[in-house]
């Protein structure tokens, strides 16, 4: 009889939950599948700042960051789709807040209506937006990522420095209303369109589309952390002088998985606004990078899928909670309740807690 070992129920976990995940379309209607889909979507954020976080060493209070540029850039091309943009009267489409703030004398015409709007012209592609939501992320991280790491930054200092700069992104979106669409962000979006196939939101589609992603991103990360690279980051994040000493460019380590963090958040942002069918600048809200954090904390930090899963569960309850006239006002508190209680009773989250259990179990089965 084979013996069971700790890697075997690894797995048996993982795939445990990506049967779950792939069989709900059998038991829920239409809005749950598209509440559902949007769990999977901050499970997705979950996974991202594990990595970031508890494989690298650097917690990122801008996550947020990543996640509204993503979404943002897929949707101003499904914005330029929709028939508000497309029934403008111009030659081009025209988003419609770009028509309410236009001058009177303005030229109706995507390239001219305002001093800025020429930057949406190449998001009449949805191949460039779809491009854009992961390359932006990946861009902006690489340039934080120089700078911080470059110059020997860590520990709550680079915290300071991405909340800092996400607060500045929120407000220059929202400053940016002939361009952005200010506090509205962008609202009535086309439906994401692949090979002639449209993705109705409230579909069985839409949901596998989201599903398959977060099996994907899972699985490369999974990888990630256990190839040389991500061993050699782990070790940077435990001694980062040893690892220097022993000839490792520890910058470019932190620089690399930090961008691939910010790209999963941007494909992240991407499938949410597919979901959801908008973008906000409350994307970039402090309290939704917090969120983001205080999941992962719960989950676990230090695993992929117990930050995933911990993600799920806490915005699952925060979303019946905030039904509850009761809770509405205090979910807020009570999330940060729940930090405290995770760092101070259980600071490996409860991934923590299962590994423990499956360790027993395996040392017991093989003792037996």
């Amino acid at each position: 009889m084979m013996k069971l070992t700790y890697s075997h129920l690894k797995i048996m976990v993982y795939a445990i939950f990506i049967a779950i995940i792939l069989s709900l379309p059998l038991f829920l209607d239409e809005f749950w599948l598209n509440r559902t889909a949007k769990y999977l979507i901050y499970g997705m954020l979950g996974v991202a700042i594990s990595l970031s976080w508890g494989y690298a060493g650097i917690l990122n209070l801008g996550q947020g960051l990543f996640f509204g540029a993503g979404a943002y850039m897929l949707g101003m091309s499904l914005k330029l789709a929709s028939p508000t943009s497309m029934e403008q009267g111009g030659q081009t489409p025209i988003p419609d807040f770009m028509m309410w703030n236009a001058e009177p004398d303005a030229v109706i015409d995507l390239c001219c209506i305002n001093d800025v709007s020429f930057l949406w012209m190449p998001f009449q592609s949805q191949s460039f937006g779809i491009f854009m939501a992961i390359a932006l992320p990946v861009l902006v991280a690489w340039l934080i990522g120089t700078i911080i790491f470059r110059k020997g930054i860590a520990g709550v200092f680079i915290s300071i420095i991405t909340l800092a700069i996400v607060l500045l992104a929120r407000l220059l979106v929202v400053d940016a209303q002939s361009f952005t669409g200010g506090f509205n962000g962008l609202t009535d979006l086309a439906w994401f369109k692949i090979n002639g196939y449209e993705f109705d939101p409230y579909t069985v589609g839409t949901y596998y589309l989201v599903a398959i992603s977060l099996v994907i991103v899972l699985l490369i990360t999974r990888v990630l952390i256990n190839s040389r690279a991500g061993l050699i980051l782990q070790a940077i994040r435990d001694d980062q002088n040893r690892a220097k000493y022993l000839g490792f460019d520890a910058a470019s380590y932190q620089t690399f998985f930090f961008c691939v963090s910010a790209a999963i958040s941007g494909f992240a942002g991407m499938l949410y606004v597919i979901t959801a069918e908008f973008a906000s600048p409350t994307f970039m809200d402090l309290s939704f990078s917090i969120a983001i954090v205080i999941w992962a904390a719960v989950g676990g930090r230090a695993s992929i899928l117990g930050a995933c899963i911990g993600a799920i569960s806490i915005s699952m309850l925060g979303a019946s909670v905030s039904e509850s006239e009761l809770f509405v006002e205090s979910w807020q508190a009570i999330l940060g309740l729940f930090f405290v209680l995770v760092v101070l009773y259980m600071p490996k989250g409860l991934a923590g807690i299962a590994h423990g259990i499956c360790r027993k179990l395996t040392v017991n089965r093989g003792e037996g």
